[in-house]
């Protein structure tokens, strides 16, 4: 990846010894008018910092909900969710944003990039709703797109850029407000092998450079990468 020159992990080092997301007792259940639907039951779950996590599991296990509440999307019905030490049942929708802007980095399958802005544009996006200090978002874009080897086509729209430079702008854009956590849903899914591979390797640089990565798959190859493996079947964690 060539990030010899610089810095892009400066929030990925261990800083208090807990772990850096940690779900006990949660459970959830969504209400449709007056019909209960429970999702998730009883999840306990510790996720390290610095670890290469792979949730798998089939469609309708739970896997995707279990991701939304990790990823402070949503809240639990019932138990407690800590990220980085901060419990999200105490935090207020404002500081909620806050907390997933910063510390989480999102990759998706079908990259989510906007058509009509740039690649530095888009990387740039995270950035309008939340921002470090100290750090200067132009100039860190910049840098992230270089490492992705993407120097000559920062200023392309992702109708320009092929699957693999499309996902690659969306790494960078997950890295821009240096994140303690990136948590990605299928990141390879739309991509041929080679290019999937290719981006696989990013992530397990950047897990070996300290960044915690937790990643959502149905391939079997690529769980074979992660330092653990957990299955969500019918609401709950099968094995971890």
């Amino acid at each position: 990846m060539g990030q010899g020159e610089v810095d892009i992990n400066k929030n990925c080092l261990p800083d208090d010894g807990l772990p850096i997301v940690e779900v006990s007792n949660a459970r959830k259940t969504y209400v449709l008018g007056n019909l209960e639907i429970p999702v998730l039951s009883d999840i306990n779950l510790k996720i390290e910092r610095g670890e290469f996590l792979a949730i798998m599991g089939p469609s309708g296990s739970g896997k995707s909900t279990l991701v939304n509440l990790i990823g402070c999307l949503d809240r639990p019905t019932e138990g407690q969710i800590l990220v980085k030490g901060k419990d999200l049942n105490r935090m207020s929708d404002q500081e909620l944003a806050r907390l997933r802007g910063l510390e989480i980095g999102f990759v998706f399958q079908t990259f989510n990039l906007v058509p009509r802005l740039t690649a530095l544009e888009n990387v740039l996006l995270p950035t309008f709703a939340n921002s470090r200090d100290g750090i200067d978002p132009v100039k860190r874009a910049r840098e992230l797109l270089e490492i992705m080897g993407l120097h000559d086509r920062m200023h392309h729209k992702p109708g320009e850029l092929s699957g693999g430079q499309s996902q690659r702008v969306s790494i960078a854009r997950a890295l821009i407000n240096d994140p303690a956590i990136l948590l990605a849903d299928e990141p390879t899914g739309n991509l041929d092998s080679r290019t999937g591979a290719e981006i696989l390797r990013i992530f397990m640089d950047l897990n070996m450079e300290g960044r915690t990565i937790i990643i959502v798959t149905h391939d079997p190859e690529i769980a074979k990468y992660a330092d653990r493996v957990i299955l969500v079947k019918d609401g709950i964690i099968q094995y971890n």
